[in-house]
Order: structure tokens, then C-alpha cells, then sequence
């Protein structure tokens, strides 16, 4: 099983059939995105769920829907076990971006977590769950795909948010304040942390 945000209501790739209460049911191999994303960002619906029998099949078959976007990012621990968060479009995320030229997924999200927040030192120590989200850009939808690292640094200078990308805030938080900010956090970033 595999969750797709549309905001924060996910679509749920299964392979069960299961009677519709607060979701709809959806055939993956004949279902248009643009109408599930309708329903989901138009009506009370609180989950989408596409089928598909093969569960092997479920995520290729899904991400040939619409045009995908490849980004890595991280969830950064300083010496003191605070988590490095940005704070965009009035929400707390992590740091995250897309992949440039040949670089490696993990070579890219060093390079976001650096650009976005002015970090250095970053060392990834395992990978983590990969995330999936709908968003619209020049009238059309996208699969933003972003493969998360957990990564360390020793870092003590000063925090940089690139503003050109529209971050206002970087900042280390610890457990207290991370459990404040995911309320105001996106699915996927909950579910990650």
C-alpha cells in the first residue's frame, strides 16, 4: 500500500476492494487523475483509493498518470538532537528539492538541505520512507516523488533560509517544538517524522 497526498488527503494505491464510507473507490487502470483530484480538493471525501490486483504493479502503474518529479531531501540531526525544519508558505516542512543534471538522488538532497538552510557538514546516515504528492504547476498536475535521508551534522553557524524560494525560517527544533510545528505540517512530513 502506498499513500499519495493531494494536500493532505491521500490517495491510497491497494489492492483490497473494500466498501466506501469516507473514501471512494477507484479502478487505477481506467481512472482520470484529474477527476479524483476533483473529488478530493471539491467535495467532503476524505480518501481516494485506486486498485489494482497486483500489487507489484500498483506504483508503476500509478506513476504513469502524470508527469513525475524526482527530489531528495532530509531529516537533519544536529550533535544536540534537534531536527532542522523550514518554514514555507506558511507551513513547516524540511528542506527538499529537485534533482539537477546527472547528480545522484543522495548527492541532491545534500544539496537542497545546504541551499535551503545554509547547513554544512551534512552526512546521510540511512535513507528513509519515500513520499508522493500531487501539486499543480502552469495548469497541470504532477507526481513530486522525494526520497528522504537521515542525515547528521555538527553544524553550529548560522541558519540561512533561501529566500528566493520563498523560505522565511530555518530553524533547529527539538522534540517539544517539532510536536508543535507538525501541527502545522504537511501529511507526508508528519508521517515521516
Amino acid at each position: 500500500m502506498y499513500k499519495v497526498f493531494v494536500n493532505d488527503k491521500p490517495i491510497v494505491l491497494t489492492t483490497k476492494v473494500e466498501e466506501e464510507t469516507y473514501f471512494k473507490n477507484f479502478d487505477l487502470k481506467s481512472v482520470k487523475m484529474d477527476t479524483v483530484i476533483r473529488k478530493l480538493n471539491k467535495t467532503k471525501l476524505k480518501e481516494a483509493r485506486l486498485i489494482h490486483h497486483n500489487k507489484d504493479k500498483l506504483l508503476k502503474k500509478f506513476l504513469k498518470k502524470l508527469p513525475n518529479v524526482i527530489a531528495g531531501g532530509g531529516k537533519v540531526y544536529n550533535d544536540q538532537g534537534e531536527i532542522l525544519f523550514i518554514y514555507r508558505n506558511d507551513k513547516w516542512d524540511l528542506p527538499k528539492g529537485k534533482v539537477e543534471g546527472n547528480e545522484s538522488i543522495e548527492e541532491t538532497a545534500i544539496r537542497e538541505v545546504a541551499e535551503e538552510t545554509g547547513v554544512a557538514g551534512l552526512q546521510i546516515t540511512k535513507p528513509l520512507d519515500t513520499t508522493y504528492h500531487i501539486f499543480k504547476r502552469n495548469g497541470r498536475y504532477k507526481i513530486k516523488i522525494t526520497y528522504w535521508f537521515e542525515m547528521k551534522t555538527s553544524f553550529e553557524g548560522e541558519l540561512y533560509p533561501q529566500e528566493n524560494e520563498g523560505i522565511t525560517k530555518v530553524k533547529w527544533l527539538n522534540k517539544k517544538k517539532v510536536k508543535k510545528a507538525l501541527k502545522n505540517s504537511y501529511a507526508n512530513i508528519q508521517d515521516l517524522i
